[in-house]
C-alpha cells in the first residue's frame, strides 16, 4: 500500500475541518459589516501571536526581499482582507446558510489554486493528478448539496451572494501559491504573523472607505466572545495549522485536501441541525476521501 509521503496533508485536512465550523460561528456577527468582523478577528489573532514574536522572527523578516514583501501585501489584501470580507458578505446575503450557492461557487477555489500552482510555482500537473483532482471537485458538490439541490430562494440576494462567493474563491485559491513562496523563507508562525499584521490594515482602510467606522464601537459582549472563539478555532489557530501543513505540502495537493471542508460541514449539519444524509452525500464523501488519499500518495 502506498503511504502519504508527508504529514503536511493531514494538517491541511485538520484546518479544513476547523473552517467548516466558520459558518456557524459567524451567525451571531450578522449585525456587523464584514470588514469590521475581518478587522477584529485579525487584530485579536495578532494579539495572541505577539508573544511568539522572537529574535528568530526578526531574522526571518530581514531575509525577505522587496518582491516577497509585495507578496505579503498581496496576501494581506486579497487572502486576509478581501477574501474573508467577500465570503462573510456572501453568507450574510443568504442568511448564513452553509449549503447554498455561496458554497457552490466558493468550491471553485481548488481550480484557481491548481492553476496558480502550475503558473507561479511550476508544479507539474500530471494526468493522474488531474483525474483525481477533477473527481474530488465533482464529488464535493455531491457532498455539499443534498440530492444535488441548491438553495436559491433568496431572490436578487442569491445573485449578489454568488458574485461575492466567486470572488472569495478566486482570492483564496489564487493566493495559496503566494503563501508557499513566503513559507519557503519563513516558519509557519512568521508567515501567519505577516498575514495577521497586514490583513487588518487593509480591512481598516476598507472600513474607512465604506464609511463604516461607527461599527467598530458597536460590537456587543456576546459578539466579542464569538470573535474570541473564531480566533482560537477557525481563525488564527486554523491558519497556523494550515500554514504548518502547507509548508510541507505542494499547493496542488493542498488544494484537494481542502475539499475536506464540505465533507466536514455536512457532518456538522447532521450533528448540529439533525439533518439526515442522502445517498448522494454519502457517495460523494467516500469519493472525496478516496480522491484526497490518491492525490496525497502520487509520486509527482
Amino acid at each position: 500500500m502506498k503511504k502519504i509521503t508527508s504529514f503536511g496533508p493531514i494538517f491541511i485536512i485538520i484546518a479544513a475541518i476547523l473552517w467548516s465550523l466558520d459558518g456557524l460561528l459567524r451567525r451571531s456577527l450578522f449585525s456587523l459589516p464584514p470588514a469590521t468582523v475581518v478587522f477584529y478577528e485579525h487584530v485579536l489573532g495578532l494579539i495572541v501571536l505577539l508573544p511568539f514574536f522572537t529574535s528568530n522572527t526578526i531574522q526571518e523578516l530581514k531575509c525577505l526581499t522587496k518582491k516577497e514583501w509585495i507578496i505579503v501585501g498581496i496576501l494581506g489584501l486579497f487572502s486576509g482582507a478581501l477574501g474573508t470580507i467577500f465570503y462573510t458578505a456572501a453568507l450574510a446575503k443568504v442568511n448564513f446558510i452553509q449549503f447554498s450557492v455561496v458554497v457552490l461557487l466558493q468550491q471553485l477555489q481548488p481550480i484557481w489554486a491548481i492553476g496558480m500552482a502550475a503558473i507561479l510555482l511550476k508544479e507539474k500537473i500530471t494526468k493522474h493528478y488531474l483525474f483525481w483532482a477533477i473527481l474530488a471537485i465533482i464529488a464535493s458538490y455531491f457532498v455539499t448539496f443534498k440530492d444535488l439541490r441548491i438553495q436559491v430562494t433568496f431572490g436578487n440576494n442569491t445573485l449578489i451572494a454568488a458574485g461575492f462567493a466567486l470572488l472569495a474563491g478566486m482570492m483564496w485559491g489564487s493566493t495559496t501559491s503566494f503563501s508557499k513562496i513566503i513559507l519557503k523563507k519563513t516558519s509557519h508562525i512568521t508567515a501567519t504573523f505577516l498575514r495577521f499584521t497586514s490583513a487588518p490594515i487593509f480591512a481598516f482602510l476598507i472600513i474607512l472607505i465604506l464609511g463604516q467606522s461607527g461599527s467598530l464601537l458597536k460590537v456587543t459582549g456576546f459578539q466579542w466572545i464569538t470573535l474570541g472563539v473564531i480566533t482560537l478555532s477557525t481563525g488564527l489557530v486554523a491558519q497556523l495549522i494550515y500554514y504548518f501543513g502547507l509548508k510541507k505540502t505542494s499547493a496542488k495537493v493542498s488544494a484537494i485536501c481542502e475539499l475536506m471542508f464540505p465533507a466536514s460541514a455536512v457532518a456538522i449539519d447532521f450533528f448540529y441541525f439533525h439533518t439526515m444524509f442522502s445517498f448522494t452525500q454519502i457517495l460523494g464523501t467516500i469519493v472525496v476521501l478516496f480522491s484526497i488519499y490518491k492525490v496525497t500518495t502520487l509520486k509527482k
